[in-house]
């Protein structure tokens, strides 16, 4: 498998959750309530998930491997990703702080999903041009080990299931 084909399953799981959060901004823009547990819960998915476990894996992995096999970071694909990483973690402080949790919300939710076209559309497909197969191999394995240490074992699973379960509740 490639490193990329991995980042874009999780995306799946990202999308989902933007979905999610998108429904909750709706029912907050009419006034209704939502269990703040809901709430802490999806945050912990974006900060965990989706910026310690998936963002490090760009960030710490494949972005030094593409820049290793002459993909330029400044100026870049690279370079704008890493930017965009920088802004969705504003974004989540905002949310997390409650500072207009809904704009901020919404900031968050328009910024990763043309992110991630941006990844899926052009990133990756240059990752997969310039990164070997073998290499490949390696960027999966150093993958694995952010999974287990950053995020821990069982987590994705868990986090999964909460995602189901948002689903049933906010559709």
């Amino acid at each position: 498998m490639q490193a990329t084909k991995q980042l874009k399953e999780e995306h799946k799981a990202v999308k989902q959750a933007l979905k999610i959060l998108e429904k909750i901004c709706k029912k907050l823009d009419k006034g209704e309530n939502v269990d703040p547990k809901h709430l802490d819960d999806l945050l912990n998915f974006l900060r965990t998930f989706v910026d310690k476990c998936h963002h490090s894996k760009e960030e710490d992995v494949l972005f030094p491997a593409m820049e290793k096999a002459g993909v330029p970071n400044e100026g870049g694909p690279i370079g704008m990703m890493l930017i965009e990483h920088d802004l969705g973690r504003g974004f989540i402080k905002g949310m997390v702080e409650g500072k207009d949790f809904v704009k901020n919300a919404r900031d968050y939710i328009a910024l990763l999903t043309d992110h991630i076209e941006k990844e899926e559309g052009i990133l990756y497909m240059i990752a997969d041009m310039h990164i070997p197969a073998e290499e490949q191999k390696k960027l999966l394995k150093e993958f694995d080990k952010i999974e287990e240490e950053k995020v821990g074992k069982g987590k994705h699973e868990q986090f999964h299931k909460m995602l189901d379960r948002f689903n049933k509740i906010y559709n």
